[in-house]
């Protein structure tokens, strides 16, 4: 819909997708559902981030899923807040803020299927990487939801403000052509991924070593879940895309069944993130009733604090030195600390 049609004093008083009263029913039913789904996708964040914090997963990946449900918590939150804004800088903010952390949820998922490549396929260790995994992450959307805004083109677009119906152009070149291109890469790399771990997982190298294949299939027991992301990626990316191709070619007729659509998939980001972090079995496996009362009893019970060790002075009694002289035999035998860089010899009779 062209924002411009829409008078300045009634702004506050019209649905401006619809150019209808804000009380029509179709304005109603989209932010309700809006506000639905943007509801849901947070409360599957809060699952994760809840999960993550109990399990205390802190290894490489798990601080890159980490990373993308930060993201994705965000990206719902834009969803759930206000109504329908008229033009200003209110939803100049939104618009940059969904832009922002749209952006920085498909960079690390783009991220998580690079560093599953590099580890499994090129078999590099990728820590070195960390820090700028996060510049990219975080750097790249900055630049991508600022230029719009440093034009000037955001503006009411729909159900939440985004990029205006004038400037489509810069609505597929800013994200739905970066976005496709992005997941038709992720599909090659997990096939790629894919049929490596095949290969490897029945290759035989002659000689066992315990921490190679303990490696192997560490590598592809995450594999399995994490090979979704586009999938869930595509689904809740489609109709916005159909939606917005509609918008493109009848600006000013707004379908109210894309529209519904386009609000029923587009804020579910964080809910297919966690959908994706449910399917691994190990999570609900520590996730058991008795596993859940014993992490939170580990958490919010354990005290265990660790400090610097000041020995004291030891005085030694004359009968404490008799003791000891009488049992010299079995002092010999006995190990109070042990070291794997120590090395026991026998002291003979």
């Amino acid at each position: 819909m062209d924002s411009e049609n829409l008078k300045p004093d009634s702004n506050d008083t019209r649905c401006v997708f619809f150019n209808t009263h804000s009380e029509d029913y179709r304005c109603v039913v989209i932010l309700t559902v809006k506000r639905a789904t943007g509801t849901v996708s947070l409360a599957g964040c809060l699952f994760m981030l809840f999960v993550i914090w109990l399990l205390r997963r802190y290894h490489s990946l798990a601080q890159m899923i980490l990373s993308l449900t930060v993201a994705a918590f965000f990206d719902s939150v834009a969803y759930v807040m206000g109504e329908s804004h008229p033009e200003g800088s209110l939803c100049d903010f939104q618009a940059w803020w969904l832009t922002y952390f749209d952006w920085s949820a498909l960079a690390w998922v783009c991220l998580i299927t690079l560093n599953l490549y590099l580890n499994l396929v090129r078999e590099m260790s990728t820590k070195r990487f960390e820090m700028l995994y996060h510049v990219t992450a975080w750097g790249v959307p900055l630049v991508m939801a600022s230029l719009p805004l440093l034009k000037g083109y955001y503006g009411p677009a729909g159900a939440w403000c985004w990029i205006t119906d004038d400037h489509v152009a810069w609505r597929f070149g800013i994200w739905y052509v970066p976005l496709f291109s992005l997941i038709l890469l992720m599909i090659g790399c997990y096939a790629r991924i894919i049929c490596v771990a095949n290969d490897r997982m029945r290759s035989w190298l002659g000689t066992f070593n315990p921490e190679r294949e303990r490696r192997k299939v560490s590598l592809a027991e995450e594999i399995k879940p994490l090979k979704w992301y586009p999938s869930v990626y595509i689904v809740v990316s489609i109709f916005p895309l159909i939606n917005r191709l509609h918008n493109a070619m009848y600006p000013q007729d707004p379908s109210f069944s894309l529209t519904l659509l386009h609000v029923l998939s587009a804020p579910l980001h964080g809910l297919a993130n966690a959908f994706v972090f449910g399917l691994d079995r190990d999570w609900w496996s520590l996730l058991s009733p008795t596993g859940m009362q014993l992490a939170l009893q580990s958490r919010l019970c354990d005290r265990t604090r660790i400090g610097e060790y000041h020995p004291g002075a030891v005085r030694y009694t004359q009968a404490d030195l008799v003791d000891l002289s009488d049992d010299d035999d079995d002092d010999d035998t006995n190990v109070l600390f042990y070291s794997p860089d120590m090395t026991l010899k026998d002291r003979g009779p």
